[in-house]
């Protein structure tokens, strides 16, 4: 068999950046995966279930810029939609490839395995419709034109894409891409920049500017240029939410801190709410990351940048223009700025008198510690829950990359995640941290981390259950209790040992310490840290957004 369609799919993928493809392998889709192993530049990563490799494409994608998962008809494709839908809802790039039966079992509506018994083909792309920026049946006549299409999407949108590859199709022959993919060219128009930028610099010249940076900034590949306007010169006093947390360098001393609105520290509030001009960029406001819509954001002093239009005072808005132009504008006009006020020290990161080093691990003792430990080139995962929430206000070194799913809040997301952002930057070092209830949704992919020899650092945190549920609602519910498992003895139960994995444990203050520096020296093995806190103990963070959610959850 020559050049076929399979082929094109994945050149394409690999044009675009793609080295690994996640996913579980089905009889619809074993033919293409033959393809897979065989290409030279692309490798399989087998998950342990269609889910998981729906996570992992998520983290490997908001690290590479796009990620691709392989599942079968049906049963395959149905168990990735969850992970499909959180990539959707956060803007991550993720070809969804389903492996479908022939295209004469579907012309002939014959009843067979992994479908609804009805002959209709197409429930599931229905499906997938609701969660993917742009779909496709490929056929023979035009399955190359149907693949740049829907790939030149995913890039533009910044949003997953559905493919339903039959497989008879996979196997026609086609010729190879005459030329690459054409880049996402920028859409803004000229009439746009122009007004933009004299509006712009009316509103902003000779006044005090502050920035608050979110998500949507990494999402379009801005964040070099972020940088360059909150850079040393002009100096701009700048916060993040908790989604974009890390799309600034967190150690400069002109950042403020992240905004959580009422929930922030005083300082970080006053800066960013009694700012006399605020420019928000790339930012979008949801519950669990202001404690329940306690911003108080002042639309008549604000410039708000968003993907595709940009808002001033609340009224005057500009558009067609990208993210991407405005802060291009914006930094040409930084000068015009009013020198910035001193930026407000920085709380402090640690306990005015830390505790004791034989007292029992509380969560206001963790979450500093693990912060200080992290090394600068690190990608830190946490999952949706305290580990997110203890983590996100505290400052990150130099150089790291913090992913949370604070919108989509899949709980178990994080492990496979994590896995996935390691795996597409093997010279940096993973760490997750997640509790010990979103761990029992997603540990299988514990054996995948093992078996692909990924070096990192798991902290598990131990607390007996649903924290964060506990938090919200019923702290001695039962349906907030999991099964206790004997954490320590998984990584051997899912394939390692001594030479692979090394495992530890703290239940006090000076454990935590000595484990933490006995990770940062282990570079060679992955490090499951096992760690022991109270049952209703939460951070601070933790309890202002229950409090929040709570009373919108009660609201009558």
């Amino acid at each position: 068999m020559g050049y076929v369609v399979g082929d094109y799919l994945l050149d394409r993928l690999r044009e675009l950046g793609v080295t690994e493809i996640f996913g579980v392998p089905g009889d619809f889709n074993l033919q293409f995966l033959d393809h897979v192993i065989a290409h030279p530049d692309i490798r399989w990563i087998g998950s342990a279930n269609e889910l998981n490799a729906g996570y992992a494409a998520d983290g490997y994608a908001r690290l590479r810029g796009i990620g691709a998962v392989v599942t079968t008809y049906g049963v395959g494709e149905l168990s990735a939609v969850n992970a499909i839908a959180g990539s959707y809802a956060e803007h991550v790039p993720v070809v969804h490839i389903v492996g479908v039966p022939a295209k004469d079992i579907q012309a002939g509506h014959r009843v067979i395995h992994h479908t609804l018994g009805d002959g209709d083909f197409h429930h599931f792309r229905r499906i997938a419709a609701e969660v993917t920026c742009a779909q496709a049946d490929l056929g023979a006549a035009d399955a190359c034109q149907e693949i740049d299409r829907v790939l030149n999407s995913v890039r533009v949108h910044r949003r997953p894409g559905y493919l339903m590859l039959a497989t008879d199709t996979a196997r026609v022959e086609v010729s190879p891409p005459a030329t690459p993919l054409a880049p996402p060219a920028d859409f803004s128009s000229a009439g746009a920049r122009a007004a933009f930028a004299e509006a712009a610099g009316e509103f902003l010249g000779g006044r005090r500017v502050t920035v608050l940076a979110d998500i949507f900034v990494d999402r379009v590949g801005a964040t070099d240029r972020l940088r360059t306007l909150v850079g040393p010169t002009p100096g701009l006093p700048h916060a993040t939410l908790a989604w974009g947390k890390t799309v600034v360098d967190e150690s400069a001393p002109n950042f403020l801190g992240v905004y959580t609105g009422a929930a922030s520290p005083p300082q970080v509030r006053a800066a960013v709410e009694d700012a006399e001009r605020l420019v928000t960029i790339g930012v979008q406001y949801t519950d669990s990351i202001t404690a329940g819509f306690s911003h108080r954001i002042d639309t008549h002093r604000t410039l708000d940048i968003g993907p595709e239009r940009t808002v001033i005072g609340g009224v005057d808005a500009f558009a067609p223009l990208s993210l991407t132009a405005a802060l291009e504008i914006l930094t040409e006009l930084a000068p015009e700025f009013a020198a910035p006020a001193p930026t407000p020290a920085p709380a402090a990161a640690v306990p005015d008198a830390p505790p004791a080093v034989d007292a029992p691990l509380t969560q206001a003792a963790l979450w500093p510690l693990v912060a200080a430990a992290l090394g600068n080139n690190n990608i830190v995962v946490a999952d949706q829950g305290s580990a997110f929430f203890g983590l996100a206000t505290l400052r990150m070194p130099t150089g790291i990359t913090f992913l949370g799913q604070p919108l989509w809040g899949s709980i178990g997301y994080a492990l496979p995640a994590a896995l996935g952002a390691g795996i597409a930057c093997p010279d940096r070092r993973a760490v997750l941290v997640i509790g010990d209830g979103a761990a029992q949704l997603s540990i299988q992919e514990l054996g995948t981390w093992i078996r692909e020899q990924l070096n990192g650092v798991i902290i598990l945190v131990d607390n007996n259950g649903y924290a964060i549920e506990r938090a919200i609602h019923g702290p001695a519910a039962p349906y907030n209790d999991i099964a206790p498992w004997r954490w320590p003895e998984l990584p051997h139960a899912f394939g390692g040992d001594a030479e692979s994995v090394l495992t530890l444990r703290a239940t006090t203050v000076g454990e935590l310490q000595h484990c933490l520096k006995t990770a940062t020296d282990e570079q060679d093995r992955l490090v499951f840290l096992h760690v022991m806190t109270g049952t209703t103990d939460y951070p601070p963070l933790v309890s202002d957004i229950a409090a929040a959610l709570t009373r919108a959850n009660t609201r009558t």
